[in-house]
Parts: structure tokens; sequence; C-alpha cells
């Protein structure tokens, strides 16, 4: 057996590739993986991550569901006018109000798309949206059509898919296509299919479905039963030429299919499957750290492709067999996904110049006061590292990314600790309303001391679900990395933390995770009336 580790990117023309099995990768990061318990990016947030996306080449970005909120509406628009090369694309239910937000939304990009979905399932039709098969037919045709006077890229769903009749819905996406539908996406909402079963239910619809072959269909799938990867491939060989997935598998509940296992599954074995996409692939690495930074979601160390196990040999006779070939037992080159690169270094002489280039080189453009900041950090952590690599880079450009998060922000803290004596810890915070407040307590080691200085100092009580500790690179002046999840009155928050002082990485992250909760609960005292977020 032959091991296919060639190149991905190009196009058809350069490669000798058939175009008609391109891939177009549909990134819904922002949009299903912030739905996840715990994340809220904010704009700038948002925008660093759909940049990173277009350097990674991904064809859609979904960038929200403008509806939901004012933010989600700011953040979408700014990431249309902003973010240039993949088409932008808003997520709306099939009401009138939600596609006009979400072309007001999206209209300004380049390539702006409309994504509206309803389900068609009977248990979503009676129990939740609590009405009839034909009413469903008609909120289609209406949508539908309303979306097509906006833009000529219109994507439909009939949500909760994959547990449909598959004869209505057949009717129902005929509706779509009608009224001028451009990409029909089937989705396995709930995860609850299996490969098998959603490959036949494609072939069906492809068979009952006049002029389905004549447009892009999409799959979309959760991971509640372990399936999303394997059944969105069964979805691409039954002749979908669209896979709708998000960097690290992240989103509702177990989360969707994993961007980067997608993409390397097709560019390992295109040989064997024919399928290929257009992603720069060296660039995934690099967009998982950002995405596990912004969100405060971790990578599990034995996640496939980009964990941190990924392409580590603990066995001897692994390791032997690696340095003999390395093909032995890798099927991939990790400097493929933009692992084991880590070139750029400088050192506490560098000046600013040098930090802007390097930045600069790794894509990130920077300038006035955010350079200023970012080379403030950097002077900091170079005082104490012998060298600043790339990724200390990453980490730290990205850490200063959150301090525009409304909420509670670190002044600073002290710590007294020894063996003799309980830990006793002081902060100052800085509170939403600008004022400062200073909190103090005893706790049972100097982490535990400063997160109930902080409580006592915001007035918050929240309970700590996650606490989990990581070092950005190898060696003992390495900068930890700290993430964070607290729950507030049934709100969660995740924050994270950078620093070569691992209790400042801590309370950075604690109070990160405070503020996110806090805003959290506050938004769900208020969204009484507020449209019901789930989708595809």
């Amino acid at each position: 057996m032959s091991i296919d580790d060639g190149q991905t990117g190009g196009n058809a023309a350069e490669t000798g590739r058939n175009d008609a099995n391109r891939v177009k990768i549909f990134d819904t990061t922002l949009r299903d993986g912030e739905q996840s318990p715990g994340i809220s990016l904010n704009k700038q947030e948002k925008l660093e991550i759909a940049h990173q996306l277009s350097r990674l080449g991904v064809d859609v970005i979904e960038a929200g569901f403008p509806i939901t909120s004012p933010g989600d509406f700011e953040s979408v628009q700014a990431i249309a006018r902003e973010v240039e090369g993949p088409v932008i694309c808003g997520l709306a239910r099939t009401s009138s109000q939600d596609i006009e937000a979400a072309w007001n939304a999206v209209k300004d990009s380049e390539r702006p798309r409309i994504h509206t979905f309803i389900a068609t399932s009977d248990i979503h039709i009676e129990r939740k949206l609590q009405t009839t098969r034909e009413d469903v037919k008609g909120q289609v045709r209406a949508a539908v059509a309303q979306a097509r006077e906006y833009t000529d890229d219109v994507e439909f769903s009939p949500e909760d898919g994959s547990r449909s009749d598959v004869q209505y819905m057949a009717e129902v996406i005929q509706i779509a296509l009608d009224e001028g539908a451009t990409t029909i996406n089937v989705p396995d909402t709930v995860g609850y299919t299996m490969p098998r079963e959603y490959a036949a239910m494609f072939e069906e619809l492809y068979r009952l479905v006049l002029g389905l072959r004549d447009v892009v269909v999409s799959v979309h799938c959760h991971d509640d039963l372990g399936m999303a990867v394997a059944n969105s491939l069964a979805g691409l060989e039954a002749g979908c030429r669209q896979v709708e997935c998000a960097i690290n598998g992240i989103g509702e509940r177990a989360g969707n299919a994993s961007l980067e296992e997608i993409v390397m599954l097709l560019h390992t074995r295109e040989s064997s499957l024919g399928l290929w996409t257009g992603l720069e692939t060296t660039e995934i690495a690099r967009t998982s750290r950002l995405v596990s930074r912004l969100t405060g979601y971790p990578v599990q160390p034995n996640k496939a492709i980009v964990g941190r196990n990924a392409f580590a040999h603990e066995a001897g006779i692994h390791q032997d067999g690696v340095l003999k070939e390395r093909t032995t037992y890798e099927i991939m080159d990790a400097t493929t996904v933009g692992l084991r690169s880590n070139s750029i270094v400088l050192g506490k002489h560098s000046g600013r110049h040098a930090l802007s280039k390097a930045l600069e080189e790794m894509g990130f453009q920077l300038d006035g006061q955010a350079l200023n900041t970012a080379f403030k950090r950097f002077k900091e952590i170079a005082d104490r590292k012998k060298q600043v690599t790339a990724m200390d880079l990453e980490a730290l450009v990205t850490d200063e990314l959150r301090e525009e998060i409304t909420g509670y922000a670190l002044e600073s803290f002290d710590v007294e600790a020894s063996s003799h004596r309980p830990p006793h810890a002081r902060v100052s915070i800085t509170l939403p309303n600008g004022e400062s407040a200073a909190g103090s307590f005893t706790g049972d080691g100097p982490i535990d001391a400063v997160f109930q200085a902080i409580n006592a100092a915001t007035g918050a009580a929240p309970t700590l679900s996650e606490f989990t500790i990581g070092a950005v690179t190898e060696g003992q002046d390495a900068l930890g990395e700290v993430s964070v999840v607290v729950e507030l009155g049934g709100f969660t928050g995740a924050g994270q933390g950078v620093s070569t002082d691992i209790i400042d990485a801590a309370a950075r992250a604690y109070v990160r995770a405070l503020s996110v909760s806090v805003a959290r609960a506050r938004a769900g005292e208020q969204a009484l009336g507020l449209p019901e977020i789930s989708a595809p």
C-alpha cells in the first residue's frame, strides 16, 4: 500500500484533478461552534478567527445567526465587510424578519449567502413547530423566494433531515429548488444516523428530486454517537460536494464534524476516494490553536490531527520504526498540517520592527495601539524567556484579543504562600462600570486563594467546573496556558489565560470566564422574547 502524502491546494487545472470531485468546505465554527456551552466570542475575536479561516482557504464561512442578537448581527456584518475570499453566510429561519436580518448582515460581502432552514421531521413539526407539513411547505416557498430577491446564492436546509420521511423531505427540497435555492444541505441534526443510512437517504433523494444533481448538495453531521466524520464521508461518497464542519469539532452538544479530520481524511486518502479540497493544510494546526485559545475549549491530547499526541510515539518499537522511516507509523507528515513548525525566534533585544515583521509573516496585521500593546507583552515575556517562538507570539496576540470582552478585568494580585501556613491572596479588579474593587481570601492553595479573592472583589460566587493547565511550548521557561470553565446561575463561561507565571495565567482565565458567565446570565434574563437558536 502506498502512502499518499502529497500537497493539498492548487486548482484543478494545475493538479490534473477532476473539478467535479472538489469538495467545498463550509465552516460553521462561528455559528454552530459558538453555540457550544460556555463560548461567547466578541466581535474582534470572531473577526480574527474569520481572517484565519480565510488564510486556511475555506470556501464558505457561516459567520453567525444575525437575528439572535445585536452583537451577533454586528459581528456577521463586520466579517462580511472585512474578510475577503470565502463566501460569507448568515443563517436564518424561514421568517421574513430572519431573512431580512441575514441579508442586511452579509450584503456588504463580495460573496454573500443566505442560509435558511426549517425542520421536516414529524417530531419537530408536531412538537417544536406545532404546525403541519403543508404549512412547512408554504414557509419554505416564501422564505427561499424572499432570499432569492436579495442574492443568487441561497442555501436551504431541512432540519433533522436524517429523521425525516424521505418522500416528504423530497417534496420540500423540490419546492426550495423551484424557488431558486442553489445549495441543499440535508443535516443529521441530532447525530442519530449511520453511514449506510445516510448514504442511502441521499441516493433516494437524488432519485426523487429533479434537478438535485444540478446544485450543490451538502452534509452537516453532529457527533452525538461519534459518527460525524464517518457520516459526512458517506454523504460525500453518495455524491454530495459540500461538507459543513467546525474547527476542533466544536458545536452543539457533542459537536460537529471536525474540519481538520474531514480535510486530512480527503487529503491523505485522495488516491482512493478521488475527492479533494482547496485548503492550505499547513494552516490547520494554527487555526486549531487560535480557536482553542479564543473559545477556551482545550484540544484533547489524543485528538486526531491536531492533538498533542497525534504525532507522538511512546512505544520503543514505534520510535525505532519512525526513526528509520517516518511512514512506518505516520500516515501523514506533521508539517503538512502546520505542526513542528516553530521557526520564528525572537529575544529580549528584538525591537518593535522585528516583532511587527514576525507577526506579519504569521498573518497578523498589527499597528498603532494594538502593536504597542503586543510589544509591551512581548517585552514582559522576553525578560523571562531566552527565546520567544512563533507559538509564543500566537498565544500572546490571541490573549490580547480577549481584552475587549465587556466585564471584569484583572488589575493586579499578590499571593503569600509557604509550607507553614495557608496561602493568602489579595486582588484588584476593574468592574464593568470602570470602578476598582479589592478582595482578599485565604485558600487551600495559591490559585484557589486568588480565585476566592476575585469572588470577594466581584461579589460573584460561580462554581468552578473545569480547570486545566498546559504549556504552549517546551522547556522550564515555557508559557503556561490555563483554561477555566465556571457556572453562574445556570450559565457557563469559559476563559483562557497565558503567562510565564501560572498563577497570573489562571487569574486571567478565571476573570474572563466569570465575565462571560455574568454576561450570559444577564442576557438570559432579557431573552424571553428572543428566538430559539438551535439549528441544523
